[in-house]
């Protein structure tokens, strides 16, 4: 101003109307009234150290405005099963559902914005909002400070519950422990409140919606396209299904334990959830059916790698082959199919029994299975049945079939 203008005052005096400025265009904030059981959700960040591993975790809080109560728990990810899973965990904690809650315009929740608070819902949300019948509200791009008690509510839950970082073995672990400390906070007189969380929190309780009668199971639902190798792709991973369902359609739940896939309804194929990303998780009994036709692949299939299996089963093994070099291998795998019906256990004693009387068939070993299965019929109990105990019944006469057995009375 002084080079380009000329101007002739100081520094400070622009500096000054500066700051005048800035005031006089400054935002002033409207205090808003909080009823009684509505509530703000939220994603945030944390570490955690799960079994060893050190995971940039996603932290959902729940928030009630009315009395400054807060739930929280940990996911390896913010998806949409975790956004589900993180609704009822809370509403359960509270045992009740809120009226209304406050968002922000996640993707989870938002398929497209038709106005300053209108919005269309995705399936998921619809899904989530259905059982529990609480009214939605989402707040304005970028104005965080429509939903001020949730987001100052993730950073309270992160550095007074999470700070060292935890460990755990488990993310169960992990959330028991930070649902505990969210209920010790409860009893916290604080924020100029002259009254306990847990004493504003029963007027909140009362406000709340009933919960469902029927569980509510956090899942994603999508359609899946099994590939050659038997694989159909779910969240960035491919997990297997049996063989007989290559180059089909089938249809994959994810909750947040399990990856489960279904065709016509039916379950073919279920495995524990990845959360990592390019992973590939396989089930060795899937691929057996392919394997008897083709038994020369026996020792190089990439989902038995790793495999363990007992020392009785690797020993029958060597035996098959030594006995019929052409056939033991598919003896052999025919054997394993067994594991598609009956435990490892109950194969692993038939095994045993067959190395013990020196078996080398796969048919046998499989009679010795349903031979242990099979149980006794138990006694006839007459208990609570008098009008049978007068009934008497002869023994049979077996002098016909003596003589039969015994070759006497037979003409030639």
């Amino acid at each position: 101003m002084r080079d380009e203008h000329g101007y002739p005052g100081c520094s400070s005096i622009v500096r000054d109307a500066v700051r005048a400025y800035k005031q006089s265009q400054a935002e002033v904030f409207l205090p808003l009234l909080h009823r009684p059981g509505e509530a703000q959700v939220d994603f945030g960040r944390a570490e955690v150290v799960v079994a060893g591993v050190r995971h940039q975790a996603a932290l959902f809080v729940l928030t009630l405005p009315h009395s400054n109560a807060r739930f929280g728990c940990l996911f390896p990810r913010e998806c949409t099963e975790t956004f589900h899973a993180g609704h009822a965990r809370a509403f359960a904690c509270f045992d009740g559902v809120a009226t209304r809650i406050s968002y922000d315009n996640s993707k989870i929740a938002v398929a497209k914005r038709t106005g300053p608070h209108e919005r269309r819902l995705t399936r998921a949300f619809h899904r989530l909002q259905a059982p529990f019948t609480f009214a939605a509200h989402f707040g304005r791009v970028r104005q965080a400070h429509e939903k001020g008690p949730v987001e100052n509510g993730v950073g309270y839950v992160r550095r007074n519950f999470l700070v060292p970082v935890p460990r755990g073995d488990s993310w169960d672990e992990l959330n028991a422990h930070l649902a505990a400390a969210c209920r010790r906070d409860f009893e916290r007189r604080g924020g100029g409140r002259d009254r306990a969380t847990a004493e504003l929190l029963a007027a909140d309780r009362a406000a709340f919606l009933p919960l469902p009668a029927e569980p509510f199971e956090a899942r994603r639902i999508e359609p899946v396209t099994i590939k050659s190798l038997s694989l159909g792709r779910f969240d960035g991973n491919d997990y297997s299904v049996p063989t007989a369902y290559a180059y089909q359609a089938l249809t994959a739940t994810g909750t947040i334990d399990h990856v489960r896939c279904h065709r016509r309804g039916t379950a073919v194929a279920e495995h524990a959830r990845c959360w990592a990303k390019g992973q590939v998780t396989f089930e060795p009994l899937h691929y057996l059916a392919l394997l008897e036709r083709k038994p020369g692949a026996l020792d190089y299939a990439r989902p038995l790698a790793g495999w363990s299996l007992p020392d009785a089963v690797a020993c029958l093994r060597r035996r098959l082959e030594e006995a019929d070099p052409k056939r033991g291998t598919r003896q052999y795998i025919r054997i394993l199919r067994l594991l598609e019906t009956y435990e490892l256990a109950a194969v692993t004693a038939a095994v045993e029994r067959a190395l013990a009387l020196a078996i080398t068939d796969a048919d046998a070993v499989r009679l010795l299975l349903e031979r242990a299965r099979e149980q006794p019929t138990a006694s006839f109990d007459l208990t609570g049945r008098p009008q049978l105990l007068a009934v008497r019944v002869p023994p049979p006469d077996l002098a016909a079939y003596g003589a039969l057995t015994s070759g006497k009375g037979v003409k030639r």
